[in-house]
């Protein structure tokens, strides 16, 4: 079996709560395999799961136990009856209103400008892990590159909530050093804390359609809050 057809999960992209640095260059992943990365190898933290075809930005990683080993997931049985939705909960981050909401922000965005924005909220290892990748169309050879996969788990309260997976075709809009600024700005433990994690993924994706609807179409800085609903297009 090809790589392009193994293998699907999430880039677990956050530090021990409290220490945050920028990772040095975005990374070009061509297996859709977990990766257990030993002590030797990243100081002691845990595996790395990816996309194939994926660019992913490689910002922070949780700090877990040398021993530790997250192994692969593929349980379609998680995954929604209906089909075309780009929100996913498994574990309920967002109420119903901010599902539906966020459902249809995201569907007008890509109608509009052909980005692809999608949610998936779990709890490590309640996720359908590889099994979304065809769900979404994400990482096959023929697929469009031009998406971001937001995958939200809390881990235990150990890192970043937010991590997300970037297609090529969105890494010159929205560059490694945005990514990094989004995720220590909404996904750190401090701020899920302090405003609840529906609020961490509702300001990281309307800061994301707030970016790529901009006359620009490109953000290194993360926009303020209170975006007005002309400027997410609805």
């Amino acid at each position: 079996m090809s790589p392009l057809s193994s293998l699907f999960s999430v880039a677990l992209l956050a530090t021990g709560s409290g220490a945050f640095a920028p990772a040095a260059t975005v990374s070009k992943v061509s297996s859709l395999s977990a990766i257990a990365s030993s002590s030797e190898d990243i100081n002691r933290r845990s595996a790395i799961f990816t996309l194939a075809g994926l660019t992913v930005s490689p910002l922070f990683l949780p700090t877990l136990p040398a021993s530790a080993r997250l192994e692969g997931v593929n349980k379609p049985e998680l995954l929604p009856t209906e089909s075309g939705l780009n929100v996913i909960q498994v574990e309920k981050f967002l109420t119903k209103g901010q599902e539906k909401r966020m459902n249809d922000l995201l569907t007008k965005l890509e109608a509009d400008t052909g980005y692809r924005v999608r949610v998936l909220c779990q709890a490590y290892p309640r996720t359908p892990g590889l099994a979304i990748r065809d769900y979404w169309s994400l990482g096959r050879e023929g697929d469009d590159d031009k998406f971001i996969v937001l995958v939200v788990d809390e881990f235990g309260g150990k890192g970043n909530v937010l991590n997300f997976n970037v297609g090529d075709g969105v890494k010159f809009a929205l560059p490694n050093v945005f990514w990094t600024r989004l995720t220590s700005k909404y996904g750190t433990t401090f701020f899920v804390k302090e405003n609840g994690i529906d609020l961490a993924i509702t300001n990281a994706i309307e800061a994301i359609v707030s970016c790529l609807r901009s006359e620009e179409q490109y953000c290194v800085n993360v926009p303020e809050q209170g975006m007005s609903m002309r400027s997410l297009g609805m």
